[in-house]
């Protein structure tokens, strides 16, 4: 039975704090809506720099894919050497994928990318040049140029040929981009705890005299703080739910009418924009309520 009654106590607690806490935004009409704008505005800024980092972090990918080498065999290489030397470079620890492509196969896709200008390759059916080779791909880019000097020295190999300059250029550039990306989604993170949480120490400032009447009245800390922290949530959420239903409907919007690059498309919006949500309703609120907390304790101490 008392715990009963303890359990129907802290309910009606709870939910005179909710109440409180809705009241409070009524009743602060104006510094509401400051309070919840701060928040749009911030953290539209946070969820257009995510769906644009996530979008170029599965391009990075995606051109990460493509770094292969082509692996040519020597002449000499009899058909009973192909798989004996495939088997062992597919037993390289970093190497992720070896195809084989042999001359006649070779010949062919010269010939599907020239098209119409197919009669230049006449006579190369009974005569081809090409050599047989290996298309090679590493599990990590970064180690393609040590697997290319391993492989170079297996018998049979004449020799390995990728764009180094261009992967080395291409991995520098992708590591600062990520790196970036993370510096700079913090420093919007932070900067969206400092905007929102002044903001709201202004709505609560303006509350002051409430606070210190309660105080005098011997209302606890507790029971002061609690209504704001409901306060701080709220208008965390509120502001959340703007930022992510213009991003939910632009970004459907521009998947659907907008292709970027012919081998790249946008990420499809589920599970991106479910998960970017999320995460903008989490940071709103978690901002909201820590800003509450924040500026409520110093009038807590009179």
């Amino acid at each position: 039975m008392r715990s009963g009654g303890y359990t129907d106590t802290m309910i009606r607690i709870l939910l005179r704090h909710l109440r409180e806490g809705i009241r409070s935004l009524g009743r602060n009409g104006w510094m509401t809506i400051a309070s919840i704008s701060a928040v749009t505005v911030t953290l539209l800024l946070v969820g257009l720099f995510l769906i644009v980092g996530f979008n170029l972090q599965a391009a990075s990918l995606n051109v990460e894919g493509q770094v292969v080498m082509n692996v040519f065999l020597l002449p000499d290489a009899t058909p009973a050497d192909v798989p004996s030397l495939q088997t062992q470079i597919q037993n390289m620890p970093d190497v992720k994928s070896v195809v084989f492509v042999s001359k006649e196969e070779g010949l062919q896709q010269l010939r599907n990318k020239l098209q119409a200008d197919q009669d230049l390759l006449a006579g190369l059916d009974s005569n081809n040049p090409l050599p047989n080779k290996y298309i090679v791909q590493a599990k990590d880019p970064a180690q393609t140029d040590a697997i290319a000097g391993r492989i170079s020295t297996l018998a049979h190999v004449e020799k390995v040929v990728y764009q180094k300059d261009t992967v080395n250029r291409l991995l520098t550039w992708i590591a600062w981009a990520r790196n970036f990306g993370i510096v700079l989604m913090l420093a919007l993170i932070f900067t969206a705890m400092f905007l929102i949480s002044n903001t709201i120490r202004i709505t609560i400032f303006a509350r002051r005299r409430e606070i210190e009447i309660m105080k005098l009245v011997g209302a606890t800390n507790n029971f002061i703080r609690w209504p704001f922290l409901v306060e701080g949530f709220l208008i965390g959420v509120l502001g959340a739910s703007v930022p992510i239903a213009l991003l939910s409907t632009g970004y459907a919007i521009l998947v659907k009418n907008i292709a970027i690059l012919p081998s790249f498309s946008l990420l499809t919006p589920v599970p991106l924009l479910s998960e970017t949500g999320l995460f903008l309703l989490i940071v709103g609120s978690f901002i909201g309520m820590w800003g509450s907390v924040v500026s409520v304790r110093k009038f807590l101490r009179i």
